[in-house]
């Protein structure tokens, strides 16, 4: 099937469609030619049902007034035409539908003759673009590399039967086997080749689709197609994710958990790639694969050791106010279904007239915030270590779909500099008594993975991919992801990875990036260069991206406004005392690993006094044996 944006055509291929039919005996032609009208009707009725069935798919291309048209042509048999292949002439000639009822027996008979070989395209050309209309004549591939065209019996790669797939090619009945036993030889390499480079982080993940809906205007803030009006659907897929830990670990750890949704939009897609906490341990790209050295397991024993955590994030104060949600009760989330979603970094976004905003984004669970104390995660994880993928699943398989709000904080741009704080500080939230939180739309997931490999382990995110009415700002975290991101996905599923169905736009795009390692996109043009005479493509429209002015001197600094301790101390005023105490606990517990020394407990005792004298001064009792009580 080959669709293009709105106003242009869409061809269909009908499911009878065959490139040659083989020639058949006189006697199974009169068979054919004497079947009867309720055959030939009820056959015409399916042909058509399978082109409204393939039209309804294009649900990103179209919108609703081609949605329309579309169905109407495909009620009225008259509005589709067929093209026929004449085998002696090498042409294709055009056969309208009033024609292909009564022609039928005849293209039977050529067809069974030899003479013609037939190939059926539907086509359905909008009104707005009546005179863009071609015919496609092999451009449908018949055999795609899906289940959906599986045979009845086994196969080599290359589409070799195997008469026995049970017993080893071998010299005699006892062996050896021998090296020419291709198909063993093809089903051990591939085995040996099934499985990919896991994430460094965000290894632990679940996936499931459905699709995102706008609830409130706010296309006086963005111009994103996706927000263009209340009622727009986007389909998108989403993978919940723990961050530290291998692909098999336990869902029960204390760790963040990554929240990342990919929307498919009509232009193109866009990855909203985000945690269940708002804030970062660090604030600089830079330090950030130290950071995932200091929390993997310690290379040399291979366990994760906390005197590792502690004596990195010692040497940076800006942890100070993330600490605050992993050693909270928050820190392990009783599953996807019952946890929040964060943006974390600043954004920008910008509306048809390319006035900016700052903008964070928030997805709060419709169930509501639930967790799981240590106790309980250590019941639940000794009972199933993969017990929220399974929740997520089951659940959508029960007809129970999980469903999140999106809300918006948002920040007029001279208002930046206004704040105590650097808003594009990664570290930092934005008070919601000022900026508070608006509601956008919902996300529903309503369908679980087809197949867990191809949906959750090639499924890639980036927050480079982002579309028209949104824009990275200046947080120095959010910079450097935009390379780090993409780059891992190459490296781990190779440079077409945005060719993989799960990461592939479902709207048209066009680029000369060809080529390169397991690119199966079939091209047939001769031009790959821009720009040429001999090919009419041309640049996109213009739309608006940040107008502000980039200056300054080199260096490497930390920014002004650091201010490291306030919102973490804020944080831990505001929880009753049987949480504060549950936090001093799991606190104390990091810092009273053996290896923890003198010093680095000295300065977290002095950061947390910082942050809350009360909190300190029970940390450093607790660490010297006292009672903190």
């Amino acid at each position: 099937v080959r669709s293009c944006a709105n106003g242009s055509v869409i061809e269909v291929g009908d499911d009878a469609c065959s490139p040659t039919r083989p020639a058949t005996s006189p006697t199974e032609a009169r068979r054919r030619r004497s079947r009867t009208k309720h055959d030939e009707a009820r056959a015409r009725v399916q042909r058509l049902s399978s082109c409204r069935k393939v039209l309804a798919m294009q649900t990103t291309c179209c919108d609703d007034e081609d949605k329309r048209e579309i169905d109407s042509a495909c009620s009225d048999v008259r509005t589709c035409s067929a093209s026929i292949f004449d085998g002696k002439s090498g042409r294709f000639r055009a056969m309208s539908a009033e024609n292909l009822d009564q022609s039928a027996d005849e293209r039977e008979t050529d067809a069974d003759e030899g003479e013609f070989a037939t190939h059926r395209c539907v086509h359905v050309t909008l009104r707005r673009n009546r005179g863009v209309r071609k015919c496609v004549r092999c451009c449908l591939p018949q055999h795609l590399p899906s289940s959906a065209h599986d045979c009845p019996y086994w196969t080599t790669n290359s589409g070799a039967p195997v008469w026995n797939n049970n017993n080893s090619l071998t010299a005699g009945k006892r062996g050896p086997v021998l090296l020419e036993d291709y198909h063993l030889l093809e089903k051990l390499a591939q085995f040996d080749r099934e499985r990919i480079p896991e994430r460094v982080v965000h290894a632990r993940g679940a996936s499931a689709k459905g699709f995102f809906e706008v609830t409130h205007d706010i296309t006086h803030l963005t111009c994103a197609d996706l927000f263009r009006a209340p009622g727009v659907q986007t389909p998108v897929v989403v993978r919940f994710s723990t961050v530290v830990h291998e692909r098999g670990s336990p869902e029960t750890l204390r760790d963040p958990r990554g929240f990342a949704v990919k929307f498919y939009t009509r232009q193109g897609n866009w990855d909203l790639v985000g945690n269940n906490m708002p804030v970062f341990f660090i604030r600089d790209g830079m330090k950030f694969p130290d950071m995932v050295h200091a929390f993997k397991p310690n290379p040399k024993s291979n366990m994760q050791e906390p005197w590792r955590i502690m004596d990195f994030l010692s040497h940076h104060p800006e942890s100070c106010h993330m600490l605050t949600f992993l050693l909270d009760d928050v820190g392990i989330p009783r599953d996807y279904r019952h946890m929040e979603g964060f943006g974390v970094h600043t954004f920008i976004l910008l509306n048809a007239e390319g006035k900016e905003t700052y903008v964070k984004f928030h997805w709060k669970p419709m169930e509501g915030v639930e967790c799981l104390l240590d106790n309980d995660a250590n019941k639940v994880g000794g009972e199933n270590h993969s017990h929220a993928t399974k929740d997520l699943y089951d659940s959508i398989a029960a007809g129970q779909f999980p469903e999140w709000g999106l809300f918006i904080q948002t920040m007029p741009i001279e208002d930046e500099f206004k704040q105590d704080f650097d808003p594009l500080d990664v570290t930092k939230t934005w008070p919601e008594d000022v900026f508070p939180l608006q509601p956008v739309g919902r996300l529903v997931l309503n369908r679980n993975v087809d197949n867990f490999f191809a949906e959750n382990e090639q499924l890639a995110f980036c927050p480079a991919i982002i579309v028209p009415g949104i824009h990275y700002s200046e947080d120095k975290l959010l910079q450097t992801r935009i390379f780090s991101y993409a780059d891992t996905q190459r490296y781990r599923l190779g440079a077409n990875y945005l060719t993989l169905p799960a990461n592939a736009p479902k709207a048209p795009h066009h680029n000369n990036h060809h080529d390169g390692a397991m690119n199966t996109v079939q091209r047939q043009e001769e031009v790959n260069y821009f720009p040429s005479q001999f090919d009419d493509v041309a640049n996109a429209r213009k739309y608006p991206i940040p107008s502000s002015k980039v200056s300054g001197q080199r260096e490497r600094n930390v920014i002004e406004k650091e201010n490291n301790f306030q919102q973490a101390g804020d944080r831990y005023r505001s929880w009753p005392a049987d949480r504060q105490e549950r936090f001093l606990h799991r606190l104390a517990g990091m810092l009273s690993d053996p290896r923890c020394t003198s010093r680095i407990r000295r300065i977290w005792i002095e950061y947390w006094t910082q942050a809350d004298k009360d909190l300190g001064l029970k940390l450093s009792m607790r660490l010297s044996g006292g009672s903190s009580m």
